[in-house]
């Protein structure tokens, strides 16, 4: 399979996965913990999984450039 169509795939896959933990019914139950060192759990959670698709996209691109 051609590199660029596994690129394609893979970005995709991240894609639906960061739709489904971001704009999914998991994220209200976050909304009901109340506060964690201070900062609202929901705010926390939000942040650390935008964090974490922009690192696992970084990472898949950089692979493939190998």
């Amino acid at each position: 399979m051609p590199r660029a169509t596994l690129l394609r795939q893979r970005l995709l896959l991240l894609f639906l996965g960061g739709m489904l933990l971001l704009f999914s019914p998991l994220v209200m139950q976050f909304e009901t913990l109340g506060r964690w060192l201070g900062a609202p759990v929901l705010l926390i959670y939000l942040f650390v999984t935008w964090a974490a698709l922009i690192a696992i996209a970084a990472w898949i691109v950089s692979r493939t450039r190998d």
